[in-house]
């Protein structure tokens, strides 16, 4: 790797850890900075909806309003550059306390499709993959 993909390849990790501590803070305005204008976020694998970054900070506020706590934790970057775009493929562990304590996780990987911006690197897609549930309670509401 030459200098420029080594900057290219940690600015993209760096977002998307930026990712996770804005959806575990609730800082829809940090979230929006992940992405472009006009990206298409799908988290319909999880029993989530699909839509654009305004609809998807609307909906995430409400569905993430019953967990006191979650966490992101992120790993084992696949990054693929190609000029001004690239993919990146991203495993995820997602614990999310409940109200009375107990937890559930989540876990799977991200896919997001980057574009080069003048601000940095921007996901202008990202689909989550959902792998595995454990400890999900049956009374959860995902918000309409």
């Amino acid at each position: 790797m030459d200098i420029q993909e080594i900057s290219d390849h940690l600015e993209i990790q760096t977002l998307v850890t930026r990712y996770g501590k804005a959806v575990d803070r609730k800082d829809w305005d940090l979230y929006r900075s992940v992405f472009t204008d006009d990206a298409f976020i799908d988290y319909t694998s999880a029993g989530g909806t699909a839509s654009g970054v305004e609809e998807m900070v609307t909906w995430l506020d409400a569905a993430l309003s019953q967990f006191p706590a979650t966490q992101h934790l992120v790993a084992n970057f696949d990054i693929n550059i190609d000029g001004d775009k690239a993919t990146a493929e991203v495993m995820f562990h997602n614990p999310m306390v409940m109200p009375d304590k107990s937890a559930w996780q989540t876990g799977g990987w991200y896919h997001h499709d980057l574009v080069r911006t003048p601000e940095g690197w921007r996901s202008r897609k990202l689909i989550e993959e959902s792998a595995y549930f454990s400890g999900m309670p049956a009374n959860l509401t995902a918000p309409q």
